[in-house]
């Protein structure tokens, strides 16, 4: 018979023990270093400093319009004609590398609906090609290896797959989404998503027919820390974030940031040739003047929280021409990315849900000449109510669609500070009740509330100067 020493036995549990914990620590360990995005979230405002400390960066418009003479090409364009030959996204993260800039943008699909990617959603795209290449990929991994972020340009409007006014359909946003799954899964990090063709005057696709919070959130279930851009700032007043992360502006389109009074998270979009996308003439174009770039757009947007991206359209072999080329490195002579900028103030939440009031049925004291009631809750941010001035209690009323259960309410005044003193109240079963009170406020203003049921919201202004009016009134429920 064996005889075994108690302390032997003793040690070997202990030796045991010790054993399974090292191995339980490492588990653990390996564990966090494979922890999902999702745990190591970053809060919007951290994502929103993070962007407007890049300061600037490169648009890079390339897709089957740069194949046709319009940046609208025919939607049943061919997939035929997209074929570069000498292809190189290293010649563009080289060249962003050298203008000091700290991220791309691709166009991943743009508004004729090509995809460039290995897309499984529709043989209408750059694999089925005789480029028969991931641009997606290439790009991805050619500027990682640069040290630059990426982004990506996605379009909600594809008329070749007629995504479009009068043909929006579920299975069609189904698509969309599966899209943007691939997108969001298959090529890493992506820092911001930036959207366009959406509630624009000329797509008309509203963020009904396509729910923007469903899109919103699915994107953030599949990538927490990409923020979601919508290109359409022109509609939405500066004081506040309508349906966007961050407020951006298309100055080919007239749309110009305020570098004296800014003060939210921005970015700000110029192509440095004539167009978006790559036209015959442009190897010998003119092209934006690299000292303006510098000073009268990179600069002073920095300073008022904006973020700058240059477009520079590659041509049909697929590289960037020598004269674009050769300004991006003078831009990169005379300005350096200092790091971060001066902290951007906190901003409210993005509106991101439907406004349960638009269109609905309202009623108010006497309004002033043609500024009727109507036009504060008409999804105009252009147009507004405006009152009497010889009412000295004026109130705007919202009749919702039933019940509806809310906790928001915001206001964008038609002139700031004319609303010096205001309540709310919500129509129950036949009662109004108090859901909050203010003064003051710089134009825009999100009030936040628990949660009630409500048949009907109701401003009361009780002090103005005279100038007390609405260009729009929101009633929401929010998450």
């Amino acid at each position: 018979m064996v005889r075994i020493e108690k302390d032997s036995i003793f040690a070997a549990a202990n030796t045991l023990n010790l054993i399974t914990m090292k191995r339980l620590n490492l588990i653990i360990l390996l564990a966090l270093a494979v922890l999902p995005v999702a745990a190591q979230q970053k809060t919007l405002q951290e994502l929103q400093q993070d962007f407007v400390d890049l300061r600037f960066g490169m648009f890079i418009h390339y897709n089957i319009p740069t194949y046709s003479p319009e940046d609208w090409p025919d939607p049943d364009l061919p997939a035929s004609v997209f074929k570069p030959t000498r292809l190189d996204c290293r010649q563009w993260a080289r060249a962003a590398k050298a203008a000091n800039m700290s991220y791309g943008c691709l166009t991943t699909k743009h508004h004729s609906g090509f995809c460039i990617w290995d897309t499984k959603t529709t043989d209408y795209n750059s694999m089925n090609s005789p480029a028969h290449r991931d641009v997606v990929r290439e790009y991805v991994d050619a500027f990682r290896a640069e040290g630059l972020k990426v982004m990506l340009y996605y379009s909600i409007l594809d008329t070749h797959h007629k995504l479009r006014p009068g043909f929006v359909t579920r299975d069609k946003v189904q698509m969309l989404k599966a899209q943007l799954k691939e997108l969001l899964t298959g090529y890493g990090e992506v820092a911001a998503l930036i959207i366009d063709g959406w509630d624009a005057p000329w797509s008309r696709i509203s963020y009904d027919e396509v729910p923007f919070q469903e899109i919103y959130e699915y994107v953030k279930s599949l990538q927490p820390n990409c923020l979601v851009m919508d290109l359409n700032a022109a509609k939405y007043p500066r004081e506040a974030l309508f349906y966007t992360d961050i407020k951006s502006y298309e100055q080919g389109a007239g749309q110009k940031i305020s570098t004296t009074e800014n003060s939210l998270p921005a970015l700000a979009c110029l192509p440095i040739q004539r167009t978006w996308f790559w036209k015959e003439s442009m190897p010998t174009d003119e092209l934006q003047n690299v000292e303006w770039l510098v000073k009268e757009n990179i600069i002073p947007y920095n300073k008022a929280y904006c973020n700058f991206i240059l477009n520079v359209a590659p041509n049909r072999d697929g590289l960037m021409d020598d004269n674009a080329v050769a300004a991006l490195k003078k831009i990169g002579k005379m300005w350096k990315n200092d790091g971060r900028v001066a902290e951007v103030p906190a901003a409210d939440a993005p509106v991101i849900q439907h406004n349960i009031a638009k269109f609905r049925p309202v009623e108010s004291s006497w309004g002033y000449d043609c500024n009727i009631m109507d036009l504060a809750n008409d999804d105009d941010f252009t147009t507004a109510w405006i009152s009497h001035p010889l009412i000295e209690k004026p109130y705007f009323e919202v009749t919702l669609d039933g019940p509806q259960s809310i906790n928001m309410v915001t206001m964008l005044e038609h002139t700031a500070g004319g609303i010096q003193e205001y309540t709310l109240e919500y129509l129950a079963d036949g009662e109004w009740h108090f859901l909050a009170s203010g003064t003051t406020f710089p134009r825009f203003k999100a009030e936040r509330f628990p949660t009630v049921k409500a048949e009907a919201v109701r401003l009361n202004i009780t002090k103005h100067n005279g100038k007390a009016g609405l260009c729009e009134f929101g009633v929401y429920r929010t998450e």
